[in-house]
């Protein structure tokens, strides 16, 4: 299957009977240079394990698949699920695994184990949690993600600055931003209200992993982003409490600083520190 153009894409909605779902945060890739420019920014080759989140009509699976990848792909929409399972797993039965079902109850859509890289077109609407639920591991070495440019700014959003939260600091304890690529609305239909990027995440050498208990507590601070860490950590450390404050200090900083001036280094220094202590 080539990449699709707007008019092969409504063509097949319109054989489906299929109505792009808002809800689902259904816009589907008709550009075959972003098809392409994914692939070639996640080096994808022959054997290559990769996981797919919202396949659609399947155009980037079918590239995907073309390159010699075996592909995990989950889909929530029961009619594209059954589309693909209707044209693309008779040709690749032994390389394409497609599921039913929610994201964000398989965000690895059932992948079995062994090196993976992630390279999907996550629906918006639940892009954050379920890249969250991707960080709590076991980690792909590669990610290459399709994703709203504000999405984009939080995911990377540096100590200081207003988008700079929670997920920031997962996600950058464990990979590096490498170059991406910017993507028109011009390259989906239905065309979205705002323009998009490929965000390319190349796992670190030592990439941190948060603990459930440290996560929380994380989130806490940022829900109250405007109070100083002295504050906000008060109580909730017990003995471990002289611990971060010495933490603070050796960093240059003090009880009073606030949340999002902490740097992602820090945060992941202070990890092991309360691990299930919220």
């Amino acid at each position: 299957m080539p990449p699709l153009s707007p008019s092969a894409t409504r063509a097949l909605l319109t054989q489906l009977g299929h109505t792009p779902r808002h809800s689902l945060g259904q816009s589907f890739l008709v550009d075959g240079n972003i098809v392409r420019k994914s692939l070639a920014l996640a080096e994808v080759g022959p054997g290559d394990a990769i996981v797919e989140i919202g396949p659609g009509l399947g155009t980037l699976t079918s590239a995907l698949l073309e390159a010699g990848a075996e592909v995990w792909a989950v889909e929530k929409d029961p009619r594209l699920h059954q589309h693909l399972a209707d044209t693309l797993v008779p040709q690749f039965p032994s390389r394409l695994h497609l599921m039913a079902g929610d994201a964000i109850e398989h965000p690895l859509a059932g992948w079995t184990g062994g090196p993976f890289k992630i390279v999907a077109n996550p629906p918006y609407a639940i892009a954050t949690p379920w890249l969250d639920a991707v960080l709590a591991g076991p980690l792909p070495e590669r990610m290459v993600l399709m994703l709203q440019q504000e999405a984009a700014r939080r995911y990377t959003a540096r100590p200081g600055s207003k988008a700079f939260g929670s997920i920031s600091i997962f996600l950058q304890a464990a990979y590096d931003v490498a170059p991406g690529h910017p993507v028109s609305a011009s390259c989906f239909h239905p065309e979205p209200d705002i323009e998009s990027c490929l965000l390319n995440l190349a796992r670190r050498p030592a990439p941190v992993v948060f603990r459930t208990g440290a996560k929380a507590l994380i989130r806490a601070c940022f829900q109250q982003r405007r109070k100083q860490i002295g504050a906000l950590m008060r109580g909730r450390l017990g003995r471990f409490e002289p611990l971060w404050l010495e933490h603070l200090r050796m960093a240059g900083l003090s009880s009073k600083t606030r949340p999002e001036a902490i740097p992602v280094a820090l945060w992941a220094e202070l990890s092991s520190v309360f691990p299930s202590t919220a």
